[in-house]
This record gives structure tokens, sequence and C-alpha cells, in this order.
């Protein structure tokens, strides 16, 4: 396994984390009472959200599988989270047996389970690296040990970005997303979802405070804001939609008809 310079920080378990709350929704058991109480108050605030964070959960798997069955060997899922199977390196394994799969987050809870992301097939790789989302540099590099960046690779930063600020004196999500995009071969692909108040405003408002009540920044976006993040890439069919209109297969069909959900997806293509 490969690891940051800097040393994983101990669990907090006083205040909820993104990611553990996610995982409440999913149905895991690796989160706490207080990451469990926010999901909760926010689920009261937002009906949606369970079936939000299940409907982009198949995004990701669809999403990889077309990266994958359009030849795509290398991965690398930023914003990991907790493993919730199957995850990302199943899916693209599935397909391509001999796929190479970088996870990187810098969550300790996630590196805490990152020996079960690291059960790959025999044929295929995958790594883990503790790193943080606004060091490209650092991720990149690090993931350069594992892939060969001279080639293409799937970019995933799937539910992340709203927890991005766009301000260029702060998080810079907008110069972030370029600077991961340069440093990809072309033919690469960019996997991206993001919560957008365009489909539920009154929910993702009350959702977005209660976030933001926790310590937790978030930041909804609209079609066009979320859209900019492809500026540059070729937006593949059928462009930016909601999560569950992305290319979708019977199970999202079938969730469509208990209504739609505050995300928006998409995947570019690098030329």
């Amino acid at each position: 396994m490969t690891g940051s310079e800097a040393a994983p920080t101990r669990i907090d378990t006083s205040r909820p984390h993104p990611a553990r709350v996610y995982d409440w929704w999913l149905g895991g058991k690796d989160n706490y009472p207080v990451d469990e109480e926010l999901a909760r108050k926010i689920l009261a605030a937002d009906g949606t959200a369970v079936r939000g964070a299940r409907a982009n959960r198949r995004f990701m798997h669809r999403a990889t599988r077309t990266a994958a069955q359009a030849g795509i060997r290398q991965f690398l899922d930023i914003g990991t989270g907790i493993p919730t199977e199957p995850n990302l390196h199943q899916v693209a394994q599935q397909v391509a047996p001999d796929a190479k799969v970088v996870y990187a987050d810098n969550d300790p809870i996630v590196l805490r389970h990152a020996e079960a992301l690291l059960h790959g097939s025999a044929e295929g790789t995958t790594d883990y690296v503790h790193a943080d989302v606004r060091d490209p540099d650092t991720i990149l590099r690090l993931a350069a040990g594992s892939l060969d960046l001279t080639r293409p690779v799937a970019l995933s930063l799937v539910a992340l970005t709203h927890y991005l600020g766009d301000a260029t004196d702060g998080d810079d999500v907008y110069g972030l997303i370029k600077r991961y995009v340069e440093g990809l071969a072309p033919g690469s692909y960019v996997v991206l979802s993001q919560v957008t108040a365009d489909i539920s405003p009154e929910g993702v408002a009350k959702a977005a405070e209660l976030f933001r009540r926790s310590g937790t920044p978030f930041f909804p976006r609209t079609h066009a804001e979320f859209s900019r993040f492809f500026d540059g890439l070729e937006l593949q069919e059928p462009g930016v939609v909601a999560v569950s209109e992305w290319r979708p297969e019977a199970e999202d069909l079938a969730a469509q008809a208990e209504g739609a959900v505050p995300v928006y997806a998409g995947v570019g293509l690098k030329l």
C-alpha cells in the first residue's frame, strides 16, 4: 500500500463526517451516533437523501463499466469513502480483470478499511493513497506509483465536488479539476456527480444548512455550474443529466418511479 508523507490523523467521533453520513444512508455500519444523528436530520429535511445516495452509487458502477468497456484499464478514484461492495475495483475488474485501480482519500476511517479495498483480481492491481483532494500534485505523484499516467485513466470524483468551494483563494474547485485533467493523458475519462438545488430547492437548502452547521461546507451547484467542470472535455451521451438518467439500467428505471433525486452526473472524455 502506498501512503502520503503526512501521518494519518486520529478518527474524530465528536463531529459527523460526510463519508460516514453517506455510509449510514447506504445501510453501512462504519458510522457513529453523531453521524447517524445528522443523517437522520438531513433525511427528515430532504426525503431524497437515501435514494440519492443509492442512485449515485449505481451511477458510479455504470460509469466505471462504461469506461472499462471502452478499453480503459486504469482507474483513479478520489474521495473513495468507506468501502461498500461492489467497490469500484470490483466493477472494473469484472469487465477487465487486468485493470489497475488506485483509491485516494484523506479520511482516517477509510485508511483503516484500506485493506478491504486492496483485494482485487489476480491479474489486476489495487492500491490506496492517503492524501487530500486539494493536493492534486501529491495524489497524482503517488498514483503514478501504480498507474502509468502517460496512458488513459478514468478519474472519478463522485459526490465530492459539493464539499469544495469555488473561491480562488479557497478550495478553487474548478482550478482543482483543471489541474487533475491536465495530469491525465488524452483518451482519459472524467466521472463526476454533484448535488444540485435545481431539482429539490427547499430540501437541498435545508440539507446544506445542516451540513454547514455540523462543520462541513456544502455547495450545491446549478446545471450550468456543474457543466463547467467539463469545459475542454467531450461530454459523453447523454451529457449532464440527473444521476439516475445517465445511461439507466433496469434498477435505475424502477427507482425513477420513486421520484427524482437532486444530483447531477456526467462523464467527459479528454481528447
